[in-house]
């Protein structure tokens, strides 16, 4: 890229997630990881958890292509609460005309929906349960897995949703090791790509609090991917029902699913914080 070109931007935030989101379906950019970390420093950059590209569609059938990147400079292949605010952003900036969308990651093809109320719902495509395609190293597909970490053993759930994701039960989320233990389980050898670490408190069937360590970010005020894990995971082990509401440290989500094979929706807020421009 060449040195001082002004990039156009708009911050934006679901259920307190935040993102710069970049529109290239005209004008294609290439941003090294270290330009992505810098630009997502709270302090001499825009600072976000993950940062969105919006491309032109490479496959027949789909409206965009869509591009995340961590706030470490890594590039990933999905991210369900930037998935909404990548439908808000097409419908603002009149990219799209349409209230469903078809967008294809680096995982799949998701399709964001823009309801009535201003949320938006997001089919993330069916969780991914066994262990090779996760990945995660472990002999054969189980329910729950003994996880050696700092010294002591712990139980996981381990799903992928377009991501890898570790998930535990814990009695109290806001007494979770999130910051100590968290990056642990994120560089685990066994995830060789590394993995989000989710630590979950069930308040009934219908209702759990969450806490997510992101793989690249660190701990964000909610992780949708995260909100989907958690749910099939306590919807696999049978201690929870469908729909499920999500409490996060930046807001609500609403997570369905209808069992194995069947894609899982999440439904929650997409808003725009401002827009910008900013010399890279």
């Amino acid at each position: 890229m060449a040195k001082n070109v002004r990039v156009k931007f708009t911050k934006m935030q679901g259920a307190g997630n935040d993102f710069v989101v970049i529109d290239t379906t005209r004008q294609p950019l290439r941003l090294e990881p270290e330009t992505i970390r810098r630009l997502a420093h709270r302090t001499f950059g825009v600072g976000f958890d993950q940062l969105l590209f919006i491309e032109p569609a490479r496959a027949p059938g789909t409206d965009f292509y869509y591009r995340i990147f961590n706030a470490d400079g890594g590039e990933v292949n999905q991210c369900g609460n930037g998935a909404r605010c990548f439908m808000r952003y097409v419908h603002d900036k009149g990219l799209s005309g349409k209230s469903a969308i078809r967008v294809e990651t680096g995982s799949g093809v998701i399709e964001p929906q823009l309801e009535k109320d201003g949320r938006v719902t997001v089919a993330m495509g069916p969780p991914e349960f066994e262990p090779a395609k996760i990945p995660f190293v472990a002999d054969r597909r189980a329910l729950t897995y003994a996880l050696e970490v700092g010294g002591r053993s712990i139980d996981i759930g381990a799903v992928s949703v377009g991501n890898p994701h570790a998930v535990q039960v814990v009695p109290d989320v806001e007494a979770a090791p999130v910051l100590t233990e968290g990056p642990l389980i994120e560089q685990h050898p066994r995830f060789p790509q590394r993995v989000n670490a989710g630590y979950m408190q069930i308040d009934g069937r219908r209702r759990i609090r969450l806490r997510v360590f992101e793989r690249g970010s660190g701990e964000t005020l909610a992780c949708g991917t995260g909100a989907c894990a958690a749910v099939v995971v306590g919807m696999a082990r049978g201690v929870l029902d469908s729909p499920v509401e999500v409490q996060t440290h930046g807001g609500k989500l609403e997570i369905a699913w209808q069992g194995e094979g069947q894609a899982v929706k999440m439904t929650g807020p997409a808003e725009t914080v401002y827009e910008g421009e900013i010399i890279l």
